[in-house]
């Protein structure tokens, strides 16, 4: 038997394949705000008295380097976000429901204590993942007209200069950012879905546009709830230094970024870009979701056809 039929014929390989489309469109959705939250959140330069806002650096962006600037480091992102969003909605499926076996063997949807639960687990394990890929999108992204080089050129330049940490480089903080954000988010979707259309995570029937309400609904969630640290996160991996180098990084870790980022610009600091990140989380998550759940029912539809034009 050929590959994709078989994968396609298990539950798993549908929510596989599905996860990858629903990445797919929420990175082609969103990278232009992200590429905004990135920029806004780094320090302010020397001689600079204000920090921009998001329509004047977006202003600023497309005059000054061109619409296509906004685009800068998709290709990192796109390239993976495929497995690792697969990766991330399997994983997700399989946690939630081993910790509700009960409901899975009747056949109902898991319970959100064990939806909450299972996302925990789900961010903890994505973020080994997401870390590499998400530093060298943010190196990408704060380069400047002239400096255009590509992901693997980034990639190699970091292995070179910082060895295989170096791409690591914000693991500590992805991991304690991700797990119990990603236990917000499937928890506001699977509440919020079921709060719009009642009764459809047991059957499946809810719109389009509870999909993209609920998807928003769950990225902007899970953004607030971690956006702080997101901001630290930036910071670190947006620095780099080769052993022995010097002037010294500004950041030595999580703790001496945060007490330097606050010292210097105050605790509002921690919420700047807050508003591009969380209109991107919306449409993102909406695209994802809406994806996803429309990708796993056109695969199990097909399948069931499938099975009838055969018997």
């Amino acid at each position: 038997m050929e590959f994709w039929p078989e994968f396609l014929a298990t539950s798993w390989g549908r929510e596989f394949v599905a996860g990858g489309l629903g990445g797919m469109a929420g990175v082609i959705a969103g990278h232009p705000l992200d590429t905004l939250r990135i920029r806004i959140q780094q320090p302010v330069q020397s001689g600079s008295i204000n920090k921009p806002t998001s329509a004047r650096l977006l202003r600023h962006i497309i005059s000054s380097e061109g619409p296509s600037a906004l685009y800068r480091g998709m290709a990192a992102p796109l390239a993976s976000v495929a497995f690792q969003n697969a990766v991330v909605f399997q994983v997700y499926a399989i946690l939630s429901r081993y910790l509700d076996s009960g409901n899975a063997l009747r056949g109902e949807p898991p319970g959100l204590k064990s939806v909450a639960l299972a996302g925990v687990g789900t961010g903890a394990l994505q973020s080994l993942l997401l870390c590499p890929v998400d530093l060298v999108k943010i190196r990408l992204q704060l380069q400047t007209a002239g400096q255009d080089t590509g992901p693997a050129s980034i990639a190699a330049r970091i292995l070179r200069k910082e060895g295989i940490r170096g791409l690591y480089r914000g693991l500590s903080i992805t991991v304690l950012r991700d797990a119990p954000a990603h236990g917000v988010y499937f928890w506001t979707y699977e509440m919020t879905r079921e709060a719009l259309h009642e009764g459809c995570r047991m059957t499946g029937e809810e719109t389009i546009g509870t999909m993209l309400v609920a998807g928003g609904t769950a990225g902007v969630a899970s953004w607030v709830c971690c956006y702080p640290l997101d901001v630290i996160k930036s910071r670190l991996q947006a620095q780099s230094q080769t052993k022995g180098e010097f002037p010294p990084v500004k950041y030595r870790g999580i703790v001496d970024c945060l007490k330097k980022s606050v010292r210097e610009e105050g605790y509002r600091v921690l919420w700047r870009g807050l508003g591009t990140a969380v209109a991107r989380a919306f449409v993102v998550n909406g695209a994802i979701f809406s994806a996803y759940e429309l990708a796993l029912r056109f695969l199990a539809n097909h399948r069931q056809r499938i099975a009838m034009e055969e018997s």
